[in-house]
C-alpha cells in the first residue's frame, strides 16, 4: 500500500471528507442508537421498574403462562410468541405479530410481559411506543419502514467506504509506523484533533469493519442471500397446513416442551410459539451450550398441538455454512457472541461515529478558514 500513486490521495480525501460530512450525523444516530441497543433488555427494566418480578425459584410451568395470556386478551386467539426471562428479576415477554390495531404499520406487534411466579400483567404496549422498541426501529429502518432498511443498506455501503478509505489515507510508509500509531503527547492542538480523528479507528477497525458488514447483511439480507446460499444450503422454518376448523390443541405446553427436551437434553428454552386456529403446532426455540446467541439461539422444535409427535427439528450441530454464517450475523452484531465483554465493546464502539464527526468538522473548519486567510494575503485577491 505504500506505493499507492500520490494522484489519487486527493480524491480519496475529498470521498472520505464529503461522506463523513454529509451522512456523519446519520453514522452518528446508527452508533448511539447501537449502543443502547447492546444492552436494552437490561436498560427497558431499568425504565419500567414495574416489570420487575417477584422473587421465585424452580422451573417456569409453561401452561399456565399460555393460559394467563389467552385470559389477559381473549380476543387474540394466538400464535403468541413467548420469551422466556433470561435472569432473576426479568419478566416473561410475549408478542401477539399482527394485532388489528397496527395492521398498517411496517412491524408493530402487541408486546406484553408477565411476572413469571404471580403470573401478573405488568406492561402492555405497541412495539414502537416505547424508547427501546423506537429506538431499535430507528436504527434498523430509520423510521422509515421497507425503505429505511434499503436506504441503510446504501448507508451501511458508504460507511464501509469510509472506513476504507481513511485507512488508507492513514496508511503509513515503511519505517513510519509506530509514529502513526502512537498519540503524540504534549502536541499542539491541531495535531490532537488529528489523532482523536485517526488513532480510534485504526485501533477499532477490527471490530468496526465486522460490525458495518454484519448490520449491511442483517438490514438487506437478500441482497447477500446468492453468496450465503453458496456456502451452503440455508434450511428453512417448518411449514404445515392450516389445522381443519375446529382444532383444539390436545397437547399443552409443558408437554411439547418435554417432547423438545427428550431430543435435545439439557437444553434451555428460550422461546415458545404457541398453536392458534391457523397453526396447528407448537414451536420451541432452545439454546444449547456452544452457540453463539443465547437469546436467539438456532435450535428450534415443532411439536404438533394435537398428537405431541415431533414433525421437524433444527439441530445447529447440524448447520451447513450457510447455515453458521447466518447465525453468526446477529450476536456478532451486537456483541452478544462474545460475552458481556463483547457488549460493552459494541456498546463503547457505538460513540466512535460521534467523535469522528466531531473532531473531522473541526479539522475541516480549521483548513477552510486557513485557506480563506491565505487566499486574502494573495496580493490583487479581491
Amino acid at each position: 500500500m505504500s506505493a499507492r500513486p500520490r494522484g489519487w490521495r486527493p480524491l480519496l480525501h475529498g470521498l472520505h471528507q464529503w461522506t463523513g460530512l454529509s451522512l456523519g450525523l446519520i453514522f452518528v444516530l446508527l452508533g448511539l442508537s447501537g449502543s443502547w441497543l447492546a444492552f436494552y433488555p437490561e436498560l427497558d427494566q431499568l425504565l419500567h421498574p414495574e416489570q420487575v418480578a417477584t422473587p421465585g425459584a424452580g422451573t417456569i410451568p409453561l401452561a399456565p403462562v399460555v393460559a394467563a395470556l389467552r385470559a389477559a386478551e381473549p380476543g387474540r386467539p394466538g400464535p403468541w410468541r413467548i420469551e422466556l426471562p433470561r435472569w432473576e428479576g426479568a419478566p416473561i415477554g410475549a408478542r401477539y405479530y399482527h394485532p388489528a390495531e397496527t395492521r398498517e404499520r411496517h412491524f408493530a406487534p402487541l408486546m406484553l410481559t408477565l411476572d413469571p411466579h404471580s403470573l401478573r400483567l405488568s406492561r402492555k404496549y405497541f412495539w414502537g411506543e416505547d424508547p427501546s422498541t423506537w429506538i431499535y426501529d430507528l436504527h434498523y429502518t430509520l423510521l422509515l419502514g421497507d425503505l429505511g432498511q434499503t436506504l441503510l443498506g446504501g448507508v451501511a455501503g458508504l460507511l464501509l467506504l469510509l472506513l476504507l478509505s481513511g485507512l488508507l489515507l492513514w496508511w503509513p510508509h515503511p519505517g513510519r509506523w509506530r509514529g502513526a500509531l502512537s498519540i503524540k503527547a504534549g502536541a499542539v492542538w491541531k495535531r490532537r484533533i488529528y489523532d482523536w480523528h485517526v488513532k480510534p479507528g485504526v485501533y477499532t477497525l477490527v471490530l468496526m469493519l465486522p460490525l458495518t458488514l454484519t448490520g449491511l447483511m442483517l438490514v438487506v439480507p437478500h441482497w447477500f442471500a446468492p453468496l450465503v446460499e453458496g456456502l451452503g444450503p440455508v434450511s428453512r422454518n417448518y411449514q404445515a397446513p392450516a389445522p381443519a376448523a375446529g382444532f383444539v390443541p390436545g397437547v399443552d405446553a409443558d408437554q411439547a416442551l418435554a417432547v423438545a427436551l427428550a431430543r435435545f437434553p439439557g437444553a434451555e428454552l428460550r422461546w415458545l410459539e404457541t398453536p392458534s386456529p391457523t397453526q396447528g403446532y407448537w414451536h420451541l426455540r432452545l439454546y444449547q451450550a456452544g452457540e453463539p446467541s443465547r437469546r436467539f439461539p438456532g435450535t428450534h422444535v415443532w411439536v404438533d398441538a394435537a398428537s405431541g409427535h415431533l414433525l421437524a427439528l433444527r439441530d445447529p450441530r447440524q448447520n451447513t455454512a450457510g447455515d453458521t454464517w447466518l447465525a453468526w450475523l446477529h450476536p456478532l452484531h451486537n456483541g452478544e457472541a462474545f460475552g458481556l465483554t463483547g457488549r460493552i465493546a459494541i456498546c463503547l464502539s457505538g460513540l466512535l461515529p460521534l467523535l469522528a464527526l466531531l473532531t473531522g468538522f473541526i479539522r475541516w473548519r480549521h483548513k477552510r478558514t486557513s485557506r480563506a486567510r491565505s487566499a486574502r494575503t494573495i496580493p490583487g485577491h479581491p
